[in-house]
């Protein structure tokens, strides 16, 4: 059992005290029926107060761990939750290599280090900064999604129901901003952007389906069509957005016209209207994803799916850029047949996004938050978005922008001779991350690219960060 306490710990004495009675009686080094130190005796062992470990006491009798006897003390239950027998001998292994149909790890992927954060120049994408998000009021709204009459709705199964304020809020507030009216039968709420693609390709795609995905272009859209059997084709993207009139008969397109993933170029007008009109000589599905649209501070452009009149494309947005990544929200707007097999085939996954939170975001929604955040996070990154132009024209020669005007990333392309894989390890030494661009491009094109997002990093440190960067490069010329 536990010797001594960790004063400097962020974890709470009675938590300490508590996992470690918990995890002797799991490893057998308290065994069932045994007497417990009594309480005064403990709490003066380990310079605590009696009460603590009284109520650590009472609260092991409470999970069934101990049992409390009327003037004899407490002692670990003859029965307990701990485990019911020791570990079997391990035996010959199966041979899994053989048996999967498709190895997701070894796919490309975006991938970040885990220490993302300790780093003093994080321009890493999709990341909130903590210093912005107005945590006392979400803290306020999600305890009120602990109402008596909130809970009943959320604690039930509803199967393939979503919470119908997050719909009715997402209906009136979000999605008129970028110029989309539908119905409640028109939205399904997703878990992101990533499912939402993934029940689209469920749906969608056969052996023979011609897909279409940006190049470069957000690597996931590709993989999650291709495991499917998607026959794909690139999709060129020059300064006006993605070049889909060019590619021919399409039964799928993936675009994300507001801000190109990931070089953050604006579809142009005329470019949008020339995709509508290949997409109905061709009857092509447009899958739009507006990952960008909510934080977009420039408002260049209205969506594809404002302008759609013969339902043919398929919407999806997120609420995890504004909110955070881990809120894990976002939805799908489209004709209401796709939105009604789309429902069905998330119910076979996990029925519906967590409701409890959908409640709680609905709440923020519904009280004016999400609105008054959304203009302290476009602020932000119109600030940043200038400060990391200025200082990439001031320290990073040689280095090629994408044609964007906006967003919360910038897409660099090396001098010749660059290796940014070379360049990433190097500006990491200098406490400055950055991210690859090879999971975005062709095989042929990696180690010429890296993106450098500004959401989480604050204005003050960009120039020092991209100075820092800059030496980096110089060092591996």
């Amino acid at each position: 059992m536990i010797t001594v306490i960790d004063r400097d710990s962020e974890t709470p004495i009675q938590t300490q005290l508590r996992q470690s009675i918990i995890e002797a009686i799991h490893g057998r080094a308290m065994r069932g029926g045994q007497k417990m130190t009594p309480s005064r005796l403990l709490a003066r062992r380990l310079g605590i107060a009696r009460n603590t470990v009284t109520a650590v006491y009472e609260d092991l009798v409470a999970r069934g761990y101990l049992e409390s006897v009327a003037r004899r003390g407490y002692f670990v239950a003859l029965r307990t939750p701990a485990p019911c027998g020791p570990p079997v001998a391990p035996g010959p292994r199966v041979d899994w290599d053989a048996r999967f149909r498709q190895r997701p790890s070894r796919m490309r992927h975006i991938v970040k280090p885990s220490n993302w954060q300790d780093f003093p120049y994080p321009f890493v994408y999709g990341q909130v900064d903590p210093g912005l998000f107005p945590i006392n009021t979400w803290r306020t709204c999600s305890r009120d999604a602990l109402g008596r009459s909130a809970i009943d709705w959320w604690t039930a199964d509803r199967a393939v129901e979503d919470d119908p304020l997050l719909v009715e809020q997402i209906l009136s507030q979000i999605l008129p901003q970028r110029g989309i009216y539908a119905r409640p039968e028109e939205v399904l709420i997703t878990l992101g952007t990533q499912e939402g693609l993934y029940l689209l390709s469920r749906l969608l795609v056969r052996a023979d389906t011609r897909v279409g995905v940006e190049t470069p272009g957000y690597p996931d859209a590709r993989t999650i069509f291709a495991q499917d059997g998607a026959r794909i084709v690139d999709l060129p993207v020059d300064a006006q957005g993605a070049r889909l009139a060019q590619a021919g008969p399409l039964d799928v397109a993936v675009l994300t016209p507001t801000r190109q993933c990931p070089t953050m170029v604006a579809m142009s007008a005329p470019r949008r209207a020339e995709v509508l009109a290949a997409a109905r000589l061709h009857d092509t599905i447009l899958v739009e994803d507006d990952y960008e649209g909510e934080t977009d501070f420039s408002a260049e452009a209205t969506t594809l799916k404002s302008q759609d009149v013969d339902g043919r494309v398929a919407y999806l947005g997120t609420l995890s850029k504004v909110l955070a990544p881990g809120v894990r929200l976002g939805f799908m707007v489209a004709d209401a047949a796709l939105i009604e097999e789309a429902r069905w085939l998330r119910r076979l996954i996990h029925r519906s996004a967590p409701l409890n939170n959908q409640r709680t975001a609905a709440i923020f929604l519904a009280e004016g938050h999400y609105q008054r955040l959304l203009r302290t996070l476009r602020a932000a990154l119109e600030r940043r978005f200038e400060a990391i132009s200025a200082g990439c024209d001031a320290h990073l020669p040689g280095f090629r922008r994408s044609d964007s005007t906006g967003g919360s990333s910038l897409w660099l392309e090396a001098p010749p001779g660059l290796d940014t894989s070379r360049l990433f390890h190097a500006a990491a030494a200098r406490g400055v991350l950055t991210e690859s661009g090879d999971p975005f491009v062709p095989e042929a094109d990696t180690g010429r690219y890296l993106r450098l997002g500004i959401s989480y990093i604050h204005e003050r440190r960009i120039e020092a960060g991209l100075r820092a960067l800059g030496e980096a490069a110089q060092d591996c010329r």
